[in-house]
Parts: C-alpha cells; sequence; structure tokens
C-alpha cells in the first residue's frame, strides 16, 4: 500500500473515530464487572467515563450525562437520586455568577476596567506585561477565563503590531507574529487617533535611524519576539491563576464545595464551611503570590535585564497610541455599565458578608435551622442574577425622559432591560453546569457504592510520609495529569478519593480535596490544558517549547505556594488541625476489616447483654448470640486471610460486666 492510501486510510479512521472508540471505551474495561460487587460495577462505570473524557470522543458534557443510565441499570443508584444531582446548591450559585458574568460583557464593563488599567501602568516592558495580568487576573475571578483571556489578545496583537511597524524594513511575517484576524483592531487603532498617521507619515525619518548593522537589527526581531511571547503567556497565566481566588472563578472550586457539603451531609446535619468569604480568604492571598511569581519569572525568561533599561521614545508612543485608540473606541461610560457596576459590588458584598467567621453576617437576619441557615450563596447569586433581567441597559423613553433622538427611528416610549433570556441563554456554556452536576452524580456513586473508600484504603501506603509530604506529592502528580485532561473532570473523580485517603490517614478531608481542587487550575504547560492556554497558542506568538519550559517552572512554583498555603492559613481558616469528630470516629476502622469486624462485636455483644436484661432475656439473646457467633466466624476468617500479625483488641473495649 503506497504512502499516499495510508494516508488516506488514516484520514478516514479519524473522521470517524468516535464510532469505534465509544464502543471500546464500554468493552475494554468489562473484566471489571467479574466479581459483581458494588465497588466493581462503579468503577467500570469511572473507567468508561474517563476513556470518553480523555479521548474526547464524545463532548465532555456528554460524557457527564452517562451516569443518569449507567447507574440506575447497573443497580448502584436509583434514578431520581442520580438526576437529582444534577441541579443543587452550587450549581445554582455558578449559574448565577454566569449570569452576572454575561451582563458584564453585555455592556462592556470588563474592556473599560482592562483598558483603564493599562492606561495606569505606563508603556514600560515590564509594567505593561503587569498591566495586561492585573485586569485578566482581576476579570477571571468574576466572568470566565476563556472571556478575559479572548479579551486581552486584541490588545497584545496590536502592541506587537505597533512595536513592529517601528522597524525600518518591515518584514512580512511582523517579527515572527502572526496578526491575521485583528486587522479590526488596528484598524480601529489607526483610525481613533490622527496621530497614528505620523508612523507612516515620518517613514522617510525612521529610514534615518534604520541601524546599520545588520546584527543590530536581527537582535531587535529576536527582542520584539521575545516580548511578543511574553505578552502572550503573562495573558494566559494570569487567567488560569485569577480563578482560584474566587469560589466561583473556576468549575474546580464548586466541585469541591458541592462534594464536600454532600460528604458532610451523609455523616450530620453541619456542611463543610467552604462560603464564599472563606475560600476568598485562602484563595486571594494564594493568587495574589502565584500572580507576582508568575511576572517576576516571565521577565526574567522573555524579558531578561531589559525591562530595566531606558525605553525608546518612539516604542513608548506606538504603546500609547494603542491604549488611547481603544480608550476612544469604548466612548465615555455609559449608564448600562454604572448599573452593573453596583449590580456587581452588591453582588461581591453580599457573598462576602453573608457570614463572617466569629461575627454572623447578614444571614442572621434570616431563618435559619440548629446548623445550616437557609440563605446561602447561592441565594445572593440568584436574586442580582434575577435583577439582571429587569434594571434598564439605558434610561427608558418614557415620560420626560423620552426626548427626541436623530439616531432612533422613531420616537415611541422604550424601555430595554440590561439582559433578555433570548441573549443569556446563547452565552451561557451550560455544558459547565452539566458537566459540574455529572461530577456530583459521580461522586454520590463512589461513595454509595464504596468505591472511594477501598481507593482511599488501597493510598494508605502514603501514611508513612508526613501530611504536609503527602500533600506535596499528591498537587504535583494532579498539576501534572491536568495538563493533557479537562480540570474539571479531573476534580470530578478526585474529590472522592481524596476525601477517603485523608480520613483513612486520620487527616482533615478538605486538607486534600482543597489541595487537589486547586492544583487542578494549575496547568501551564500545554495548549491543551485549558483555554487561556489554548487561545494564546493560537495567536502565533508563542510554540510548545516556550509554553512548556515557561509551565513547567510555574507549575512547581505554584504547587510550592498551595502547600505553603494551605499549611498555614489556610489551616487556621478551614481548622484543618482539628479532624471533625464525624471523621474521627471511623478513621481507625475504615480500611481495617478486623478492627472493625471487633468493634461490631463488641457492639453487638453489649446490645446482647442489654437485652438479657429486659422481659424477654431468653429470645433476645438466643437471637444476639446467633449474631455474635456470626461476628465470630468473621474474625476468624479475616483474620486467617491476612497477611500481617495479628493485631490486638482495641484498647477502648470493654466487657460489660456480670
Amino acid at each position: 500500500m503506497s504512502r499516499r492510501n495510508c494516508l488516506r486510510v488514516l484520514k478516514n479512521l479519524l473522521a470517524i473515530r468516535t464510532l469505534f472508540l465509544v464502543p471500546i471505551a464500554f468493552l475494554a474495561p468489562l473484566k471489571i464487572l467479574e466479581d459483581g460487587e458494588p465497588e466493581s460495577r462503579c468503577a467500570y462505570v469511572l473507567v468508561v467515563m474517563a476513556i470518553l473524557w480523555l479521548t474526547e470522543a464524545l463532548p465532555i458534557p456528554v460524557t457527564a450525562l452517562m451516569p443518569v443510565f449507567l447507574m440506575p441499570m447497573l443497580g448502584l443508584l436509583p434514578g431520581p437520586t442520580i438526576c437529582a444531582a444534577y441541579v443543587n446548591d452550587t450549581s445554582m450559585l455558578f449559574l448565577g455568577g454566569l449570569i452576572v458574568a454575561v451582563a458584564v460583557e453585555e455592556v462592556n464593563l470588563h474592556k473599560r476596567i482592562a483598558i483603564g488599567i493599562l492606561s495606569l501602568v505606563g508603556s514600560q516592558p515590564n509594567l505593561l506585561m503587569l498591566g495586561l495580568m492585573l485586569p485578566t487576573w482581576f476579570l477571571s475571578m468574576w466572568i470566565s477565563n476563556t472571556a478575559a483571556t479572548s479579551m486581552m489578545v486584541p490588545i497584545i496583537t496590536a502592541v506587537a503590531s505597533q512595536m513592529s511597524e517601528l522597524e525600518p524594513n518591515k518584514i512580512s511575517q511582523n517579527g515572527g507574529v502572526r496578526n491575521n484576524g485583528f486587522d479590526d483592531v488596528e484598524d480601529s487603532v489607526s483610525n481613533a487617533d490622527t496621530d497614528v498617521s505620523m508612523t507612516n507619515g515620518n517613514a522617510g525619518m525612521e529610514q534615518e535611524d534604520e541601524p546599520k548593522d545588520e546584527k543590530e537589527k536581527k537582535q531587535r526581531e529576536e527582542s520584539i519576539k521575545k516580548m511578543s511571547k511574553g505578552f502572550a503567556l503573562c495573558v494566559a497565566y494570569a487567567a488560569n491563576i485569577g480563578g482560584v481566588a474566587t469560589l466561583t472563578g473556576t468549575p474546580p472550586n464548586l466541585i469541591l464545595q458541592g462534594q464536600a457539603n454532600e460528604l458532610y451531609s451523609r455523616l450530620s446535619e453541619a456542611d463543610s464551611g467552604i462560603t464564599f468569604a472563606k475560600w476568598m480568604g485562602f484563595g486571594l492571598p494564594l493568587s495574589i503570590i502565584v500572580l507576582l511569581l508568575s511576572w517576576i519569572w516571565l521577565q526574567i525568561m522573555f524579558l531578561g535585564f531589559s525591562c530595566f533599561k531606558k525605553q525608546n521614545p518612539k516604542e513608548r508612543k506606538a504603546i500609547k497610541l494603542v491604549i488611547e485608540g481603544e480608550k476612544k473606541k469604548l466612548g465615555g461610560i455609559t449608564f448600562g455599565e454604572i448599573v452593573v457596576m453596583l449590580v456587581f459590588g452588591t453582588l461581591a458584598l453580599l457573598w462576602i458578608f453573608r457570614d463572617i467567621p466569629g461575627f454572623g453576617g447578614w444571614k442572621v437576619l434570616f431563618r435559619e435551622n440548629s446548623n445550616r441557615p437557609f440563605v446561602k450563596d447561592s441565594t445572593s447569586a440568584m436574586l442580582v442574577a434575577v435583577s439582571l433581567f429587569f434594571l434598564p441597559a439605558k434610561l427608558p423613553r418614557v415620560f420626560c425622559w423620552n426626548k427626541y433622538d436623530v439616531s432612533e427611528s422613531s420616537n415611541k416610549p422604550k424601555y430595554r432591560p440590561i439582559l433578555t433570556w433570548k441573549n443569556t441563554v446563547l452565552r451561557i456554556p451550560w455544558g459547565v453546569i452539566i458537566l459540574l452536576g455529572g461530577g456530583f452524580a459521580l461522586a454520590s456513586a463512589t461513595s454509595a457504592s464504596g468505591l472511594s473508600k477501598k481507593v482511599g484504603c488501597s493510598l494508605r501506603i502514603l501514611d508513612s510520609f508526613e501530611p504536609w509530604v503527602m500533600n506535596l506529592i499528591l498537587s504535583l502528580v494532579i498539576a501534572g495529569a491536568t495538563e493533557i485532561t479537562s480540570n474539571s473532570a479531573t476534580a470530578t473523580i478526585l474529590m472522592p478519593i481524596m476525601a477517603e485517603l485523608a480520613i483513612n490517614t486520620g487527616s482533615h478531608p478538605l486538607y486534600l480535596m482543597i489541595t487537589a481542587a486547586v492544583a487542578c487550575s494549575f496547568a501551564f504547560m500545554l495548549p491543551v490544558a485549558t483555554p487561556p492556554n489554548a487561545i494564546v497558542f493560537s495567536t502565533g506568538y508563542i510554540k510548545i517549547p516556550d509554553m512548556a519550559l515557561a509551565g513547567l517552572v510555574m507549575n512547581v512554583l505554584a504547587v510550592l505556594v498551595l502547600n505553603l498555603g494551605i499549611n498555614t492559613w489556610g489551616s487556621a481558616l478551614f481548622d484543618l488541625d482539628t479532624v471533625p469528630s464525624i471523621f474521627g470516629n471511623s478513621t481507625s476502622s475504615t480500611c481495617d476489616p478486623v478492627t472493625a469486624t471487633v468493634a461490631a462485636f463488641q457492639a453487638n455483644f453489649t446490645t446482647a447483654y442489654a437485652q438479657s436484661t429486659t422481659s424477654q432475656a431468653l429470645s433476645s439473646f438466643t437471637t444476639s448470640s446467633t449474631v455474635i457467633a456470626q461476628t465470630l466466624v468473621n474474625i476468624t476468617s479475616e483474620a486467617i486471610g491476612m497477611t500481617t500479625t495479628t493485631q490486638s483488641l482495641p484498647s477502648g473495649f470493654v466487657m460489660p460486666a456480670g
């Protein structure tokens, strides 16, 4: 077969890869079902979904819908229980945050914030890099990191283009930077300010300043290339880092909250205590430190020590022209921007002050039960989100405000809200909400079937390490794994396992769960890791080796800061040094069958003795004695099967008197 025919066959197979990858995903792990145990059935579902998530043979949200039919058909959980997991408090919190983010984008408030910060920091390369990072970092706390990155890319491209035009002989590739798709940005900048024409009008003067040394010219071209790479990567990194700062900033944070609340609710009436305010107290300092480290590292790698040199006046002027052009393009601040800014600030304050440790917060104004408040963070999110559908984007043209406007085709009364459902529904990433729900459904099944407990017990080999060492190892592995898998899918699979591992090793469940969730967001090495990485890679500024080298160092730095944070201020905020009693009762017997069976024997014997003192002593004692006999048989069989030395009875075992 010729080479051309081989390529044709491969292309045809690639086109229909879904048709054979999906059956392979279901058939390959069938051996797991041999023993028919609930843990094995749940493991089968988990492996099938992991294969489909990794290969993306089906869209990721479609794979997240599979528990709806796989769990009931395999006898793990009833259909209503699984379906109820898809819509809960956490998913409503996320939806409310997404609606507010759509409003911010609708009135272009995010662009005004970005341009405002850029105009303040100046045009020095290192300060300009910081100016690109700060608005991206701040906005990605509240809107999607994809939107925050997409907003900044035209600005990066326009700056790089202006820098390239300063070259005396403009090369065809613009200093190695591709600017396709951004001509409209450059045109708008050149039309926004008449001073831009000076760049072309003074071409003769530029020719006079042309470097005579070809080596100097190549060095300048290389400098612009490296600067463009640094600008592109700084935006992607800032978007990834910003999501860590708030609870709604990235899906893994919400997956953590939802699964932690589910874990607590199974064992008690209390919730996990992960609130917006607490998370921001942990995530914001962590995010700031990682952001500053990334800024320093990118300066070292792409700007070197040139950032301390005096800037060329022409470069400074070119950058200022770009920023001024974008500012004029936005125009003056609008009524809608003011309204959204006030609403946005109100939501942030409601989230922060709902539940303040030691003070209570505004939640006390409403009804509460013994352990849980009725008002949650989702309450604030939905209250503000709904208000955006009736608050006006402009002053309503009614009564005395109905003045003649030449830009309007008619002078009829008019009112337009900030958001309409028709527009909003098209801009909300519903797939992420489904993915969250699929994660909660999968977590419920792994806990109910005992799979998470079994996997956690198998990882007890890490118990020989100090807790902080175990945490560091796990976070490094997770940060590496999330480079090639969806961070949401990774968090979904890991949360129940981390909870059981922590319980079995005598640690607070949130200690490992928080670390794992945040580590899922530290994906800096590959374009496929996160949407911001893919967006900046598509501009043509950077290559995979550039991103991999810079990202490897960033992964290590971010994980080290994460472990510093979780062991210091994170431990104090979430009280991680004290294991709650609901988990402490199970840490000693979860993974040890003999200890667990002895505990059952103690409970049964005590029950039998108590029952033997009642009026139905004989029959009750006979029944309980049968249970005790069966328990002793279980102890014997477990002891025979163990390869380690026989363990003594627990110190707390006390035979009833008499």
